[in-house]
């Protein structure tokens, strides 16, 4: 059947769907009760039918809950989440919103906790499961992700790949033939958008990359232990790196004090860039070279899409990032 737009009702959709009208309405509310395959099958036939989502009147949302995945939840990690948080925190307060905060893992009893909190929308930051974002979506609230994206939700992300291929780029530029690579699991979105980025830019300038210059940290091992042993890793080999790209700032740090306690000299004889621009990124012995995030606004994005995003809509945010040039690799 072909409607006009805006003519398509729920009935119509019923009909298609082989479902109830109840079920229909519940799934265009994003509401619980339906499976997962139903909700979708829903929607498609809803688009598919031109259906008019702006009929849909969805309740104010009063109360959101902030998820952060345990794994996140540690020293490392707090110098990028805890701005964004503040983002969100402020953006609440702005239209009085109730925010509040959950560090949960796979293990955690989700749907109970939830409960407590009796959130109206969820920001979920960072890397989350596929299975327990499926949970979350089976409670029917919305959800918006924030530095993770994910078919089928709506999410807010720093442009991961322009930041990678910025940060090769500047090393290149800087005369660098050796541009090794520091991260964590590719598993992770934002880790792997920066690692295809910085693959970008040695491609564009002519360079082989080399898979022997890239050194991925092994999952079930702290940030510390994990860069100082993927830096050593590079430094040892027969054709070090004259350079690194490190996945965020921490990582960089780490690396920086492992090639000053090898001997090397930072520019001089490796330069290092890092990735997000955190507070302690000029404490370092030279101060570091990185990729700015506004996080804080990242955070309001996130809460802001939730609040202000079309229903039954999947939208995808970008916040730009900027390099910044720092004595980690100019002399």
């Amino acid at each position: 059947m072909t409607a006009a737009s805006g003519a398509v009702t729920i009935r119509d959709i019923a009909r298609v769907a082989g479902v109830s009208a109840g079920t229909i309405s519940r799934a265009l509310k994003n509401e619980p009760g339906l499976t997962e395959s139903t909700r979708q099958m829903v929607l498609n036939t809803a688009r598919d039918l031109g259906y008019d989502f702006c009929k849909l009147r969805p309740k104010r949302l009063r109360r959101l809950t902030f998820l952060l995945h345990r794994q996140h939840n540690t020293a490392a990690s707090s110098p990028f989440y805890s701005p964004v948080l503040h983002g969100a925190e402020e953006a609440c307060r702005k239209q009085g919103i109730v925010l509040s905060f959950m560090a949960v893992g796979p293990a955690d009893g989700l749907a109970d906790q939830l409960r407590i909190h009796a959130p109206d929308g969820i920001v979920c930051a960072g890397f989350f499961e596929p299975e327990l974002l499926t949970a979350l979506r089976g409670t029917g609230k919305p959800i918006v992700l924030i530095d993770m994206k994910l078919r089928g939700y709506s999410s807010v992300n720093p442009d991961n790949m322009m930041g990678g291929y910025l940060a090769a780029k500047h090393l290149i530029e800087r005369g660098r033939e050796r541009v090794g690579l520091i991260c964590g699991s590719l598993s992770h979105y934002s880790i792997r958008e920066r690692a295809r980025g910085y693959r970008q830019a040695l491609f564009d300038a002519g360079i082989l990359a080399d898979p022997r210059l890239e050194a991925i940290m092994p999952d079930g091992v702290d940030l510390e232990t994990g860069a100082w042993e993927a830096t050593e890793s590079l430094l040892a080999l027969p054709k070090p790196p004259d350079a690194l790209f490190c996945y965020n700032d921490s990582a960089a740090l780490v690396a920086m004090r492992c090639c000053l306690a090898k001997g090397l000299k930072v520019p001089h004889d490796i330069s290092i860039v890092g990735f997000d621009d955190i507070s302690t990124a000029v404490l370092g012995h030279r101060p570091l070279t990185t990729l700015r995030i506004n996080k804080k606004e990242l955070g309001a994005m996130g809460v802001e899409l939730l609040l202000n995003g079309r229903h039954g809509a999947i939208e995808e945010q970008v916040s730009p990032v900027e390099l910044v040039v720092r004595a980690s690799t100019v002399c």
